[in-house]
């Protein structure tokens, strides 16, 4: 039987894949596996429970609260409310448990369900396993007044505005930027105007009339099109774009050229190393980061700490060495000072003071690095495993790299759900990364074809 949890929570079909019952046992071991864990201690424990603006977190968030309630948890709603700001409520509340519903930028009939424990962080495999396991199991049900209590916090989304605000310093203004949010239809709406325009932005929204079936909808991170055009539309200095759960943010220049999470984490590299808050002048990054992000780094003295594809990996390399700043292509950075999650407001906030702080331009700052062009194929029905081993595979790979020396590099990556390789090659053009990955990608083909 396939694992439950994925690399971000549990996500599916609303109401198919991801049901009400489902959602409920899953709080229900929640409840108990954290309980035995000792992560609630011994006070009754109190969980924060948030969602994006998906239809389906309505009927899903009250199933999670009947889960926790009925497990004895009492229950603290915060409505609509970013990813991240569901992981910093739980530590500024001091709440043992937090539980996200949403499926980041996935589409609208998608949803997920994310839990931190207490501090705001993620669970780890174990504890995610041991979830798995308690479901659907016999259990001792709390009666009369043992039973949870279900309240609303209704002062959440200022506190972590407020909170977004203040990691910029009290020195910090945004005066004289003009910027236009995507807020995806998502659960930056609630949220990112108020942070900019605090700040003394001046503040272009689009996408931020949610109504329950429009987020993710050819907006936002992963469909950055409406924000380019509106930025030379309006004159603005910048855009940024974040996805459903505004956990990512991705942002384009005055002239509508795309600054990628590469970029982003490059220009906040740089910032926090003049700072000296950089740690061990290292940030985090994946195996997919762009070459010219790495040789960028290195240019100003930055080491690159290289994971596995996903957030977690990035986090647990963060968390295990004491990095502050680490990320990904796709807009998801972390910055460990303020937040415990990528948080994509947070980022834009930072990006754009970068802007206010050094009077550059969001071209200028974006062009600390030169993106190498970048090919992928995927390999579609193929032993994924063995083409990890395969000694021919492996001797192709040695010599393109060795081919490409410091102009470029290949990597070959499993999917984590498919039967599918992901070739990926970078090279100094993309008539050259073609040609290798269409190379590379045929042995794997002939190889370890099923």
């Amino acid at each position: 039987m396939a694992r439950l949890f994925g690399t971000d929570g549990v996500r599916g079909l609303a109401n198919k894949d991801l049901t009400a019952e489902l959602a409920l046992e899953l709080s229900v071991g929640a409840a108990h596996v954290l309980g035995e864990a000792g992560v609630f201690g011994q006070k009754r424990p109190v969980a924060l429970v948030g969602r994006d603006t998906r239809a389906s977190g309505e009927f899903l968030e009250a199933a999670v609260v009947a889960g926790l309630a009925s497990a004895g948890v009492d229950v603290v709603r915060v409505g609509v409310v970013p990813t991240p700001g569901v992981a910093f409520l739980v530590n500024d509340r001091n709440a043992e448990l937090g539980v996200m519903l949403s499926a980041s930028h996935n589409p609208m009939p998608d949803n997920g369900i994310k839990f931190f424990s207490r501090g705001g962080v993620k669970l780890d495999d174990l504890l995610e396993d041991a979830i798995e396991e308690r479901m659907g199991e016999e259990w001792a049900r709390p009666i009369g007044a043992a039973v949870g209590r279900v309240t609303d916090d209704l002062g959440a989304i200022e506190a972590y505005v407020a909170h977004l605000v203040s990691s910029l310093g009290a020195d910090s203004s945004l005066e004289g930027l003009k910027v236009v949010l995507d807020c995806a239809n998502g659960a930056s709406s609630m949220t990112a105007v108020a942070a900019f325009e605090t700040q003394g932005a001046e503040v272009v929204a689009i996408h931020n009339t949610p109504d329950g079936e429009n987020i993710n909808e050819n907006c936002g991170s992963t469909h950055m099109g409406d924000l380019q055009k509106k930025v030379v539309e309006v004159g603005a200095d910048l855009g940024l774009a974040f996805d459903g759960d505004a956990d990512r943010c991705l942002a384009c220049d005055a002239e509508g050229n795309l600054i990628d999470g590469d970029q982003i984490l490059a220009i906040l590299a740089l910032t926090l190393k003049e700072d000296q808050k950089l740690h061990s002048d290292t940030v985090v990054a994946t195996i997919m980061s762009n070459l010219g992000f790495v040789n960028a780094m290195k240019e100003h003295g930055i080491s690159v700490d290289s994971t596995k594809v996903g957030d977690r990996y990035v986090l647990e390399s963060m968390n295990a060495n004491g990095f502050t700043l680490g990320g990904e292509q796709s807009g998801h950075v972390i910055m460990s000072e303020f937040a415990t999650t990528g948080d994509g407001v947070l980022t834009g906030l930072h990006l754009a003071a970068r802007m206010a702080r050094t009077g550059k331009s969001l071209k200028e700052l974006g062009q600390v690095m030169t993106r190498l062009p970048q090919v992928m194929i995927n390999v579609k029905d193929v032993d994924k495993l063995r083409a990890g081993i395969d000694p021919q595979i492996q001797s192709a790979v040695s010599a393109a790299n060795k081919e490409l020396g410091d102009t470029g590099r290949v990597v070959l990556r499993p999917s984590g759900t498919e039967p599918v390789v992901r070739v990926m090659v970078e090279a100094e053009t993309t008539e050259r990364a073609q040609q290798v990955c269409e190379e590379l990608a045929a042995i794997v083909k002939e190889r370890v074809s099923l």
